[in-house]
């Protein structure tokens, strides 16, 4: 069954997946990071999640996280084309379409993380 992006159905599919996905789990190990992420323009309005990952497991959620070490402004239609693989997470930074504020060092430390979230999501069901 499908989950609506940006519902709370699809944030707990996301901590879910995540956290069943062993590539995922490898890569971040026992790092202490979350990332705030906020979404202007969403057919719903403007809609924020998080994921903060300590001690082997993460959570992701809607709204927000305390003490996020990085906090990504992005649109719905740059959080939709990063969700169905159109676009990189990388790509989306180069172009101007993600805003970055806080520890970006710790961000890239653990690049190799968002691309095993990438590859934990894959699956899920989401209709946009």
């Amino acid at each position: 069954m499908a989950v609506k992006f940006l519902s709370s159905e699809w944030a707990a599919a996301v901590h879910d997946a995540l956290n069943a996905h062993t590539g995922f789990k490898n890569s971040i190990g026992n790092a202490e990071l979350a990332l705030q992420f906020n979404t202007t323009g969403a057919p719903i309005g403007d809609v924020s999640y998080f994921m903060k990952t300590s001690g082997g497991s993460a959570s992701f959620a809607l709204g927000a996280v305390d003490g996020a070490d990085v906090t990504i402004g992005q649109t719905y239609e740059t959080a939709s084309a990063i969700s169905k693989g159109d676009l990189n997470t990388q790509a989306a930074f180069m172009q101007g379409k993600l805003k970055l504020a806080g520890n970006l060092a710790k961000l890239m430390m653990h690049q190799s993380s968002i691309t095993q979230w990438g590859a934990a999501v894959s699956g899920l069901d989401i209709e946009y």
